[in-house]
């Protein structure tokens, strides 16, 4: 995100990013441990397997792999809550780092669909026989939505049929399909607003930005003070007062940290602590509703997940946890903003990948680098975080509010609706086509209200009204 109209691109023409398999080394296997299967759904051509990891012993568990073999003939699809490598018919499942510590007694699951018959067979846990109990009879009859990567490159020929719009609830009291916008603490060649005069089209405004302070990872905000003299006055307290006012509207506000200029570091465990506690008390003393991760310089996924697990566990589970990655952050699941997305899946609310200032990338088919500005761009590149791991409602679309606002990657605001269209309902598609349609994606946000209202609002003005058209 910019604050002024200077800007350095990164122009890439073409970027394949694979990950490929690898062995997994199995942890120590704890006494008491079970993996039960259960057949959640059976839709004759395919079925919905979940297992649940209990441990049973008297020790914790550090780590655990499932490991069992499937009939010839029936495949893996999707899978969420773990991750897998694969030898013929035998299949590993391993888990995610935010779900591998059991404490006697606790459990965790991870699920998975499969076309074809039969059952998994032959199933071990660590090493060890599962332990699983017998299999109860399907309660669903219709296969579930995609929710997770598939086991192979998507095809960019969508299929005849497409699974029911089913996705997680939204976080606290977010609209299914919401529209998010910057608000600038600066002042810049576009408009100064004060925070209440963001207009009602927002459903979630992000406060740009917080900023580092001498201590390694904590973060400080306050009103700028070249804001404040080009308002005429703008002051701490009543910033804090138009923050209960957007609420009391049915508004969400966040507090985005980092930016363009950004040089917030959360590289270890203090770091990380010092970043969860200052930005709890920022939260307190502003009202904020959550945080939003806008680091354009890099960051560490590791200790990053720890911050703001650390940060939920003082906030609660209603907070609100965003992202504004550039596009290059999300081109392989291997890069740090993209593992810390899949690293904390089960707290976070939405990335809003910026669809811009990037040149032309390569999407989820990895056969063409498509031009930035267009509709196969944005649909291409959503593609890869959709087909990697993230849920639907998990993923938003950043786009410049019209000039000024970026360098590159201006779109007309029916070009946003059209890329809405073609993920959500297979509509309106450019020559790519994704493989599947995901009628939960979140919704669009834009760099920024500001640059908007300079504009004419035309951006919220457009793609407000059209999310509610939305499956």
């Amino acid at each position: 995100m910019r604050r002024t109209r200077s800007l350095i691109l990164t122009l890439v023409t073409a970027l394949a990013a694979t990950v490929g398999a690898a062995w997994v080394a199995l942890p120590a296997f704890a006494a008491g441990a079970t993996a039960t299967f259960v057949k959640t759904a059976d839709w004759g051509t395919g079925w919905e397997g979940k297992y649940t990891i209990t441990n049973g012993g008297a020790s914790t568990i550090s780590g655990w792999a499932v490991t069992f073999d499937l009939p010839a003939g029936t495949t893996l699809g999707t899978y969420w809550d773990a991750l897998l490598t694969s030898s013929g018919q035998r299949h590993t499942f391993t888990n995610r780092s935010w779900n591998g510590t059991l404490a006697p007694g606790a459990s965790t699951s991870f699920g998975f669909l499969a076309t074809g018959s039969g059952s998994p067979a032959n199933c071990q846990l660590n090493g060890a026989p599962c332990g699983g109990g017998p299999t109860p009879t399907p309660t669903r009859t219709t296969p579930p939505a995609t929710t997770a990567p598939p086991t192979t490159p998507p095809a960019t020929t969508p299929p005849a049929t497409t699974p029911p719009p089913t996705t997680a609830p939204p976080t606290g009291d977010l609209p299914k399909h919401l529209l998010t916008g910057y608000w600038h603490n600066f002042d810049n060649p576009a408009v100064e607003l004060r925070l209440r005069d963001v207009p009602a089209d927002y459903d979630l405004v992000a406060v740009a930005f917080a900023e580092a302070t001498t201590t390694p990872g904590a973060v400080t905000f306050a009103v700028d003070p070249g804001l404040s003299a080009a308002l005429g006055g703008y002051s701490d307290a009543e910033f804090t007062a138009d923050v209960q006012a957007l609420r009391s509207r049915g508004k969400r506000v966040i507090l985005s940290v980092g930016g363009e200029t950004g040089r917030v570091a959360v590289n270890d465990a203090a770091s990380a602590t010092a970043f969860a506690d200052s930005t709890y008390a920022l939260l307190r003393r502003y009202g904020f509703d959550g945080v939003d991760i806008d680091l354009e310089n890099g960051l560490n996924p590791t200790y990053m997940a720890q911050a703001l697990r650390a940060l939920r566990a003082k906030a609660g589970p209603s907070l609100i946890i965003a992202m504004a990655p550039q596009t290059i952050d999300m081109q392989s699941p291997a890069a740090g903003y993209f593992k810390l997305a899949l690293d904390i899946r089960d707290i976070l609310t939405v990335v809003n990948t910026q669809f811009y200032n990037s040149g032309a990338m390569l999407g989820c088919d990895q056969n063409a680098a498509y031009p930035q500005g267009s509709v196969n761009f944005i649909v291409a590149l959503a593609c890869i975080q959709l087909e990697a791991g993230l849920r639907p409602d998990q993923v938003g679309l950043g786009l410049p509010a019209g000039p000024g606002a970026a360098g590159g990657g201006i779109v007309a605001p029916s070009v946003v609706n059209a890329a809405l269209d073609c993920l959500a309902r297979g509509a309106n598609c450019g020559s790519f086509r994704p493989p599947r349609t995901y009628p939960g994606i979140r919704g669009a946000m834009t760099w920024s209200v500001n640059w908007d209202v300079s504009n004419g609002n035309g951006f919220a003005r457009t793609v407000k009204p059209h999310l509610a058209t939305l499956p």
